[in-house]
């Protein structure tokens, strides 16, 4: 196991030498309100060859409507570097509708998000991960018998709804590989690559990411 995340980890960053490479770790902790409410709080940290990027607390409340569909909120304090090198502050809130379906050992989900971001400067460009849009991601999982590996992709793409010059589009899509480990702790784990790329925007910029997340799960103490 540790062999596999080291190759995960490390290969990538050859990246970060040309300046576009990336590494985004996720570390959170999440529990159950009642049968139907889970609640979660997550810190994302984003890292580029300058150290700290953007770093972000959430919080999120989700509620069980069946054992299919799962609404939830979450509130995004924003901490984001700016090209002199200052950090600015925002806010965002995420409107997200997911749903699940399990096919043999395959898991089938989709999530869309509505996203509304305030105090952001006004004269700072539009930027499809901090303000207004709607997100679309279809996802899809294996669960390998006998392996604490389930590979995973995914593919999100961000729509602009709003009426400024470059907006009324898609503006952004971001593919995921990767696997969720299965192990036998109250702890979720999953290790991948991120390709990210804004689309029909000026300067469109590729990003090539490598994605840590570990979340602890109270009241959970096995893996099923």
């Amino acid at each position: 196991m540790l062999k596999y995340i080291s190759i995960c980890v490390f290969l990538p960053l050859f990246a970060f030498g040309q300046g576009e490479g990336k590494l985004w770790t996720e570390i959170g902790v999440k529990g159950a309100v009642s049968k139907k409410m889970d609640w979660g709080m997550e810190f994302k940290n984003r890292f580029d060859n300058r150290g700290l990027e953007t770093f972000f607390p959430q919080l999120s409340i989700k509620y069980k409507v069946n054992k299919w569909f799962k609404p939830s909120i979450d509130y995004r304090a924003i901490v984001d570097r700016k090209k002199n090198g200052d950090y600015s502050f925002s806010n965002r809130l995420n409107f997200n509708a997911t749903g699940k379906f399990v096919v043999n050992r395959f898991s089938i989900r989709g999530r869309l998000r509505y996203q509304y971001a305030f105090e952001r400067l006004m004269s700072a460009a539009y930027d499809p991960e901090f303000d207004q849009a709607f997100r679309f991601k279809p996802e899809i999982s294996y669960d390998i018998n006998n392996s604490i590996f389930s590979p995973v992709a995914s593919i999100e793409f961000f729509y602009d709804p709003s009426f400024h010059a470059y907006g009324r589009r898609f503006t952004k899509y971001r593919l995921f590989l990767g696997a969720e480990l299965e192990l036998d702790s109250p702890f979720d784990i999953s290790i991948g690559y991120i390709l990210d790329e804004k689309i029909q925007l000026p300067n469109p910029k590729t990003r090539h990411i490598v994605s840590l997340s570990v979340a602890y799960k109270f009241g959970k103490n096995k893996k099923k």
